[in-house]
């Protein structure tokens, strides 16, 4: 195939993230650049499902609306309860 016959492919909006693990550090991350409280911001959405909590910055919100909040609740639990029952 020569050069002239490539097809571009371009990617655009949020990265495809599906594991809630990676959700929520991408969530995190994105928050902490913006000055926010993560934790209290993430809190916010999680009890609320206003997705207004997450900043749009780096497509944050998007990102973690593409996973459901109860996902999200219980990798917060498992992760916890496994991290406090190993010390």
């Amino acid at each position: 195939m020569g050069e002239q016959e490539r097809t571009g492919v371009f990617r655009l909006g949020p990265p495809a993230v599906r594991d809630p693990l990676e959700i929520l550090r991408y969530a995190y991350q994105a928050l902490s650049e913006r000055g926010y409280n993560p934790v209290d911001q993430i809190v916010g959405y999680l009890l609320s499902g206003d997705p207004t909590y997450i900043t749009s910055h780096r497509d944050a919100r998007t990102v973690i609306r593409q996973v459901d909040r109860l996902l999200l609740l219980d990798e917060l639990v498992r992760t916890y309860v496994e991290t406090k029952l190993r010390s």
